[in-house]
Order: C-alpha cells, then structure tokens, then sequence
C-alpha cells in the first residue's frame, strides 16, 4: 500500500511545480513559497483532525520534535531554493536538478538509516546520475541565459536540502503518525518563509498580486500539500530508498505539462537522459 502512496505523492508534485511556474511569473518566488506554505498547512492540520491524531501531540518526544523541526527547516530551505530556480530557469531543466537528490538520499539512507543497497539498486543510481546529467545539460533558453548560471546553483541548493529533509524526515516520523508530522514540519516552514519575506522586505509586494496568480499559488499549495501527505506516509511505512526515487516519477508529470502548457520542448538527449532517470528509477522499485 505505500507504494501506491509514493505514486500518489509523484503525481500531485508534478502537478505542483507546473501550477508553481504559472503563480511565479510575476510574483516573487519568495512571496509564492510563503502564501503556499499557508494553504499546505491548513491542508495539512485538516487531515490531522479528520485521521484523528491530534490528541498524539503531547505524546511527542523531544528527539522527534527536534528531528521534524529540522526537517521542516531543511524543506523551506529546498523550497525557496527550488521556487526561485524556477522563476529564473527553464522548468525542464530545473526539475532535473532538483529530483537528483535521489541519488544523495538514497545513499545517505544506506549511512543513517542501515538500509541496503543491492547491485541492481546500484545500478539504478548510476542511471539517475547519468540521466540528471544528461538533463542539465539542455540548451539555455534566453531568458535563462541573462541569468547566467544562477538558476542551477539555486536547483542544486534544492537538492541538497530535499535530501536533507527526506532522512530528517524520515526520523522524525518514525515515531509519531504522518499527517500529524507533516503538520508539525509544515508549520516550520510557515514560520521560515515568512520571516524571509519581511527580512528580503518583499512584503509590500503581497498586494499587487494578480487574481490569477494567486489562484495557481493556492491551487499548487493544494498539489503539495496532496504530495506531502502521501510522501510521508509512505515514508512513514516504507524504505526511503525507494519511496523517493518513485516520488521522483514526478518529472514525467512535470515535462508533459511544461510541453503543453509552456511549450518546453525536449531535445534528444534531454530525452534519453529522461529515459535513464526513469529506468533507473524503476530499478529501485526491484527488491
């Protein structure tokens, strides 16, 4: 059953960051992860009194507590990381960088979490490597281009710090039920997101925003919020090492509307670079 969940979280992340690219065009990718961050948590805490585990609270130690903190620290950093390499980049190219914390998660999974790594496991690794290369290195669209190679910086940031968030993540939640653990972690985010927006000053930007903005920001924190719930009971029931790899399968969701939507085209080796992400991740899937 936790696999179907991981499918589940793939499909409503994917949906994310095309609905976070439609909200971002004008409105700062700082401002976007804040009012976001606002719908995930409301989602978020209305699941935890519809399962019934808000009455776990005073249960929670203080080993989780600090674990799922940090976890939450960990994804507000990847978020704004990720939301602002968004606004500057191609989504095709973004999204490549960003999902190859797979490869750093599953390998800090074997180092934290004792959990194996088969040959065929290695070999999926190998492959996501390779085809996350192959991704990021699709043309330079000219809007990227004046950008320099900041885009990428900022991807990588949102890598790093996603891995980082999946084996936090993981600990916290290992004791604690995962819609009450998502709550607790969104929370942090909340708090950190809106404290970069008053310290960057970018609050005075709230109200220009558009009404169709706005709507796709909300509409993506719904995505996500749909996309964490699943993740991490997914997380919370299965292995790390495979969750996130089938979480990653977002991509495939992520490039079909990118084409259709923004009309991002793949080139060849975009393309095959895809397929060996995509092999690679299936690989993991076997036991």
């Amino acid at each position: 059953m936790w696999i179907l969940y991981a499918f589940g979280s793939a499909l409503f992340a994917g949906l994310t960051a095309v609905l976070a690219k439609c909200g971002i065009r004008k409105t700062d990718s700082t401002v976007t992860t804040a009012i976001r961050t606002i719908v995930v948590l409301i989602f978020s805490w209305l699941m935890v009194f519809i399962v019934g585990s808000q009455s776990q609270l005073s249960q929670i130690d203080a080993k989780t507590l600090l674990f799922l903190v940090l976890s939450g620290l960990a994804t507000g950093a990847s978020w704004l990381c990720y939301f602002h390499a968004l606004q500057i980049g191609d989504i095709n190219k973004v999204v490549p960088v960003d999902k190859s914390s797979t490869v750093l998660t599953i390998l800090l999974a074997v180092i934290f979490l004792h959990e194996s790594l088969s040959l065929t496991k290695g070999v999926g690794i190998v492959l996501i490597a390779i085809g996350t290369y192959l991704m990021i290195e699709k043309k330079q669209s000219t809007g990227a281009a004046k950008k320099g190679a900041s885009w990428l910086l900022y991807a990588a940031g949102s890598a790093v710090f996603a891995s980082l968030t999946s084996i936090l993540g993981k600990i916290g939640i290992s004791d604690v039920e995962s819609n009450l653990g998502t709550a607790i972690r969104t929370g942090v985010v909340l708090v950190m997101s809106w404290v970069m927006v008053f310290v960057t000053g970018k609050q005075k930007e709230i109200k220009g925003i558009s009404k169709k903005e706005l709507c796709f920001i909300c509409l993506s924190g719904l995505a996500t919020g749909g996309s964490w719930l699943c993740y991490y009971k997914a997380l919370h029931d299965g292995l790390a090492s495979v969750v996130v790899p089938i979480d990653k399968l977002s991509i495939l969701v992520t490039i079909l509307f990118s084409y259709i939507v923004f009309h991002e085209k793949l080139s060849k080796k975009t393309a095959f670079g895809l397929f060996l992400t995509v092999d690679g991740t299936l690989l993991m899937l076997v036991k």
